[in-house]
């Protein structure tokens, strides 16, 4: 009887943690877990533009690289470590960021170096997001071809060139109906979307370790991958051939950044759950298992994943592999909005739309720009590169070159704000970074494969962030200059008190403490005032949530004025109508329904100033514009604001 009381006790733990475990399968590991799909066919394929000869010595030493490589940079560092970085639950190299450089002044230059680390990271992986759809579905469709399920094809050299071509243009349409359909199903939201791919990517995972198995057991000579000489002589044995080869190596490890950046998805344990239990065995047992029917029939190099399975079950493994690859898609895609949502709230974004898919979990959102944007890019990559081994080129240099940061920043986390020794730190850190440089030198031979392609995305995005940051502080010295304290304005006006109106006006100012443009404004034009002031500043901090409790901040100034601050956390949206009802609670009673908002709207123009080089001016005032209306971004009835507009040159 005690033991069934107990087991009542434990369920609901257990279900929560397991359905958590369920969802973050559909949306972590999907990058990650559809990488045997094309690894081992890079590396060994004649086809593929780097390849190396498939002899058991290179099958076991590519198979022992990939290993080791899932062990070193996923198990340990990633899973071991960096997920310890966690600010406040919130994951991702924008966290990371914040919390390197926690406490450190506007000015440190420390601070500048830890900040452009960071946003060169979420620019990379804005460009890595666009390169993962793409391959992971294009791979898996291409199995329809490799697995015989097209038909043979005719002999004729001229026929057979005709039909490649059709049946290559087949694939290319299948491909692109299946991301249209993906990313039209965004905005039913995180949740939603885990819970349905979830159990598809559990019977994935399964499938792998069940392939995988079955062609170990027929050779098990493999599992002398498991000793890194192996890995170690082939590269030091191989040549430049097998130094390339790491390039094709990495495609193991790439979706890694995904379970860092995720983690405010799902959390910290049922990440880790999730890999130990079933991913890490099934991704072993299927690399091990490829491994070993390349050493028996190196003929099937072409496409070792598709040729594991028995006949029968081709249609089905290729059917399975691209729902699986359309979730690995998700990942990304999830980890893209969770990236843009912190740098717009941490100002290094222009407001976009963001919609908060959960009522009850934090951090699920939806950004429809962002969400087309990736959906076109995804597309023109397909019809660009055409075929999954054209856009492997392309792919790993964004991702390795933001695995390398990660391991920075978290070098300044570890130093600075866990007071780990220094030789600790760059032990580990040191142990991360040679391995990194490694992969990213043997990726950057693919430049001009197509290697450029995520690194200009990631440069445009950079520029844009910067430009970003760097135009709203301009903007902000500029109107402080004249600016009066908003006590200074209130002596002033107890000594002249202009003409005074019923009612409650609220004015949205962008720097606590400072005196609203808008009221000096409102005060010229009407010579009026309403009879209760009330200055709302809205503040992010660099932690992800702020509990309810430390959200608001009311304080008297006297005659009629009133000061409310709102601090949100950079994974927050903010919401001032909800707050100022929040205000009654500390003596300031507002009624949202019956008061009128007075928001400031500065156009930017550019000048002559030396703020910025004047083609980044020009992009500043182009983003102000298209930038979402403070007063759909701060949820503020639109029928209860007036707006007051000036001219401000940087």
């Amino acid at each position: 009887m005690s033991e069934s009381k107990d087991s009542s006790r434990r369920s609901p733990h257990q279900t929560s943690t397991l359905t958590l475990v369920i969802a973050a399968l559909g949306v972590v590991f999907g990058d990650i877990g559809t990488s045997p799909i094309y690894t081992l066919k890079e590396c060994f394929s004649p086809h593929s533009p780097h390849h190396v000869e498939t002899t058991p010595e290179h099958v076991l030493g590519v198979v022992s690289l990939i290993l080791w490589a899932l062990i070193l940079l996923i198990c340990i560092k990633y899973l071991v470590f960096v997920l310890r970085a966690d600010n406040k639950g919130e994951g991702g190299v924008l966290s990371l960021m914040t919390l390197a450089a926690h406490k450190l002044g506007e000015k440190s230059k420390r601070r500048t170096v830890i900040v452009m680390l960071g946003l060169c990271g979420a620019a990379l992986l804005f460009g890595d997001g666009i390169i993962t759809p793409a391959i992971s579905v294009l791979s898996a469709v291409e199995g329809l071809k490799a697995g015989g399920l097209l038909g043979a094809g005719p002999t004729g050299i001229a026929e057979a060139a005709l039909w490649d071509q059709q049946m290559q243009w087949l694939i290319i349409g299948i491909t692109s109906v299946i991301l249209i359909l993906l990313f039209s199903v965004q905005f039913l939201g995180t949740a939603r979307v885990g819970r349905f791919f979830g159990p598809v990517t559990g019977l994935w995972f399964v499938t792998l370790g069940v392939l995988g198995a079955r062609h170990l057991v027929a050779g098990p000579e493999i599992l002398a991958a498991f000793n890194p000489w192996h890995g170690l002589s082939f590269l030091l044995e191989g040549g430049s051939a097998a130094f390339v080869i790491l390039g094709s190596v990495f495609l193991a490890v790439t979706g890694g950044e995904a379970l860092y950046a995720d983690m405010g998805h799902f959390g910290r344990s049922p990440i880790r759950r999730g890999w130990f239990i079933l991913v890490l065995p099934a991704l072993a047992l299927n690399y091990l298992g490829q491994g070993a029917l390349l050493l028996r029939q190196p003929e099937l190099a072409e496409a070792p994943f598709f040729q594991m399975a028995p006949d029968w079950a081709t249609l089905p493994l290729v059917l399975l592999a691209t729902a699986a690859t359309v979730i690995a898609s998700q990942a990304l895609i999830t980890g893209t909005y969770s990236l843009t949502l912190s740098a717009v709230q941490l100002g290094y974004l222009p407001r976009l739309s963001i919609r908060h898919t959960s009522e009850h979990a934090q951090g699920q959102i939806y950004i429809p720009l962002v969400n087309w944007l990736l959906m076109l890019a995804c597309l023109a990559l397909v019809f660009t590169f055409q075929t999954s081994s054209n856009l492997a080129a392309a792919y790993g240099v964004a991702v390795t070159m933001t695995m390398l940061i990660t391991t920075v920043l978290f070098y300044f986390v570890a130093r600075h704000l866990w007071h780990w020794p220094m030789w600790s730190s760059l032990l580990l850190c040191g142990l991360f970074g040679v391995i990194e440089l490694a992969f990213l030198s043997a990726n950057l031979l693919k430049f001009f494969d197509g290697g450029w392609f995520p690194l200009a995305v990631g440069a445009v995005l950079f520029a844009l962030m910067t430009t970003w940051a760097t135009g709203r502080r301009l903007v902000k010295e500029r109107l402080e200059v004249s600016a009066l304290s908003q006590e200074t304005l209130v002596e002033s006006l107890k000594r002249r008190p202009p003409v005074i109106v019923p009612g409650t006006a609220i004015f949205m100012v962008s720097t606590q403490g400072r005196a609203p443009v808008a009221l000096l404004h409102s005060l010229k034009h009407y010579g009026a005032l309403h009879e209760r002031v009330i200055f709302v500043t809205m503040t992010v901090t660099d932690e992800p949530w702020v509990p309810a409790s430390q959200r608001l901040e009311v304080e008297a100034l006297g005659a009629g004025f009133w000061r409310v601050t709102g601090k949100f956390g950079f994974m927050q949206k903010p919401d001032v109508p909800r707050l100022l009802r929040q205000c009654t609670a500390k003596g300031l009673e507002v009624t949202v329904e019956k008061t009128t908002f007075f928001l400031g709207r500065e156009t930017i123009v550019p000048s002559a100033h030396p703020g910025m080089a004047k083609w980044r001016e020009q992009t500043f005032a182009l983003a102000s514009r298209l930038a979402q209306q403070p007063t759909t971004y701060f949820q503020i009835p639109v029928d209860r604001v007036i707006e007051l507009g000036q001219q401000v040159q940087i």
